[in-house]
């Protein structure tokens, strides 16, 4: 039987940036943020790929990532990001990255979902109590490709779902996107959750995050 409710977060990191600019880096900023806010899981997009477990231990939490686009000799960019991330930017490498607290993980799953013009990937996990979560960067600047990455999602999460309750979440690139199956749940400018087999408490929430990257954290509970 599924718990009573998750309270899931989505925010797009901004590859660990300010806006504007704080022309430093921003891990401790970020994990301070992650650590004090109530959430259950966590949906992170544009992630330093070497930043999922560093965020965890501080939010007292599991992670899971995949890997997405500009990794290659990722130790070069992780040295030049550290130092220069506002000149770096997207260049210093990216992943998506699920966090969970108090609840562990049972299954990580992962799906390409293309690989031109960017390496798009959904992934997923299983929770305990058999509800499923998927996390997803959908294509940016071009909303046919944005939504072939939602619907191939979709797909695949249910699939994975079987009959069991799924949560489908992040930053979608689409301001009034729809997901066969799913119900949305809350949104804000680009950052959208979709439930199916479940029901959303309220309207969703943004929470205040100061000038840490551009997007505003989105929190909505579900049960």
């Amino acid at each position: 039987m599924a718990r009573l409710a998750v309270r899931l977060m989505s925010w797009n990191l901004k590859h660990g940036r300010a806006d504007p600019s704080a022309g430093r880096y921003l891990l401790d900023e970020f994990a301070r943020a992650l650590a004090g806010w109530e959430w259950d899981v966590a949906l992170l997009q544009e992630v330093p790929p070497w930043w999922p477990e560093p965020l965890a231990r501080a939010a007292q939490a599991e992670a899971r990532l995949v890997l997405t686009s500009r990794n290659e000799i990722l130790p070069v960019r992780r040295a030049l990001a550290t130092r220069w991330p506002d000149l770096m930017k997207s260049a210093g490498g990216g992943a998506n990255a699920i966090l969970v607290r108090g609840r562990g993980v049972h299954e990580h799953r992962t799906r390409r979902l293309r690989r031109l013009p960017e390496r798009r990937w959904m992934h997923a996990l299983e929770l305990p109590d058999g509800v499923w979560v998927g996390n997803l960067h959908a294509s940016a600047h071009d909303w046919r490709l944005a939504r072939r990455d939602c619907a191939l999602a979709a797909e695949t999460l249910r699939g994975w779902a079987g009959d069991a309750p799924c949560i489908l979440g992040g930053d979608l690139n689409l301001r009034h996107p729809e997901l066969a199956g799913f119900t949305h749940a809350a949104g804000h400018d680009v950052d959208h959750v979709f439930v199916r087999g479940l029901t959303a408490r309220g309207r969703g929430e943004l929470l205040d995050r100061g000038a840490l990257s551009d997007h505003a954290p989105l929190v909505v509970t579900v049960s």
